[in-house]
């Protein structure tokens, strides 16, 4: 059963994602999608890993390119993505340059890839209420990411929003 959960940063969904992939069987895959760019990220990777300390993930770190994740793991296990939002950024902002057309790939890809591997739960940050305008370039990413968002939604048997440490189901159940 795939599971799409989206909410504010800090809210408990990375927390709350394990349980439900988890509850999906196993073998259990953590796919890592943060590049890391300072001590904040770093700080933040070790913070999850000693959460996940002892639940039986397997760590695949995928920054880019998420559908190669499947050539190491077997398809039919329980997947954590974790998160859509640093996978967008990486493919937008790739060392290469910017890349316009990312969101459309990368939702493509994680389309693909929920179909490929159905016990799925994607993590994303829900980066859309405050009023601001920001530049161009951010703009396009948020506008990016509420287009995976939406295609993640339509796609996902679950879609949770994660407000305050509450859980709002707007489709399918809570899986655990």
């Amino acid at each position: 059963m795939s599971t799409y959960i989206s909410g504010g940063c800090k809210n408990g969904k990375s927390f709350y994602a394990q349980r439900a992939a988890k509850a999906c069987g196993t073998p259990l895959y953590y796919l890592a999608t943060m590049i890391p760019h300072d001590e904040e990220d770093l700080a933040r990777i070790r913070r999850h890993r000693e959460e996940r300390a002892g639940w039986g993930f397997e760590t695949l770190e995928c920054g880019r390119d998420i559908l190669r994740c499947l050539d190491d793991a077997d398809p039919n296990g329980a997947f954590l993505l974790d998160s859509v939002t640093a996978l967008l950024s990486n493919e937008m902002f790739a060392p290469e340059g910017v890349d316009m057309d990312a969101a459309r790939r990368v939702a493509d890809a994680l389309e693909a890839f929920v179909r490929r591997a159905p016990n799925t739960v994607l993590v994303s940050d829900f980066i859309f209420s405050d009023a601001l305008l920001y530049d161009d370039l951010t703009e396009a990413y948020r506008r990016g990411l509420a287009a995976i968002d939406r295609r993640m939604a339509a796609c996902c048997d679950n879609v949770i929003e994660v407000v305050a440490g509450q859980f709002i189901v707007h489709k399918g159940v809570l899986p655990v």
